[in-house]
């Protein structure tokens, strides 16, 4: 086992090997990570998996691109090709059927592999999520535009936190690092080059058929977030027949992380429902 935590399990997932945690026994949780620089599976979620898996199996993979899963010349970053790299994971793993966790751009993705495939989904938790169209924002544009440096990691993630005492120096170096490992940014800069509002229109599924989606979905956003604007989660609720929407005051993009006791609970409580 590496020393880094956030290498973990490896399979075959088509044709190439993913990188995924898996913790907990129970009824399968997926968490689908976000795509700033150098992000994890385990830089989104380390706060949220060691307590969702007290209650659940959960598992989160470094999706195609993204962390320390393998990387394939010429693989091409569609939303198509994430989707199946989802679905390839389950089949691997033996899930038919588990409940989503998506946030940004994984939330995006939960609500396209939803869309494709009803039956593999249970219930859906889509937090500060792309998915839908909105006008790309200036923090937006600053990610996925992202040239390697501590002064710009620490800018990137001044921009994720509305609580500025989260981001210290030390997690500024921590993330530049992991942003500069071997691949790392070489796939990253091909996922989102500029003009990038094109790049927001990918990530959106067809309002109509989001609107067919019947599965229960939590939306959670931070008031504060100039990465995904809130008005996001506002069309999600607008468009699943079966959603509620919760949104944090004084909190930026990182909900799992600013207000990471309440989002536990949110999310734990409402999968309790469907357990019942």
């Amino acid at each position: 086992m590496s020393s880094n935590p956030e290498i973990a399990n490896s399979i075959q997932t088509g044709a190439f090997k993913t990188n995924y945690h898996d913790e907990g026994e129970g009824y399968p949780v997926f968490m689908i990570h976000g795509s700033g620089p150098g992000v994890t599976a385990w830089a989104n979620w380390r706060l949220v998996i060691p307590v969702l898996a007290e209650h659940y199996r959960v598992i989160a993979p470094d999706m195609a691109g993204f962390g320390f899963t393998e990387r394939l010349e010429n693989y091409e970053y569609t939303m198509d090709n994430w989707v199946q790299h989802a679905v390839d994971l389950m089949d691997a793993l033996g899930i038919e059927k588990a409940h989503l966790v998506g946030n940004s751009f994984g939330g995006g993705l939960a609500i396209a592999l939803a869309i494709k495939h009803p039956e593999r989904v249970n219930r859906l938790v889509l937090m500060g999520a792309a998915g839908v169209e909105f006008e790309l924002t200036a923090g937006l544009d600053e990610v996925w535009g992202y040239e390697p440096s501590v002064a710009n990691m620490r800018k990137m993630m001044d921009l994720f936190a509305y609580d500025r005492s989260l981001v210290t120096d030390e997690l500024a170096e921590l993330r530049y690092k992991a942003s500069i490992q071997p691949g790392f940014q070489e796939s990253f800069s091909k996922m989102f080059p500029a003009p990038r509002q094109r790049w927001v229109e990918a990530l959106a599924s067809d309002p109509e058929d989001i609107k067919k989606i019947q599965h229960e979905t939590l939306m959670v956003h931070g008031r504060e977030d100039v990465v995904v604007p809130p008005i996001t989660s506002k069309t999600f609720f607008e468009l699943l027949p079966n959603s509620q929407l919760h949104m944090f005051g004084k909190c930026g993009h990182w909900t799992q992380i600013e207000q990471n006791a309440r989002f536990n609970k949110l999310v734990l409580d409402f999968f309790a429902e469907a357990d019942q």
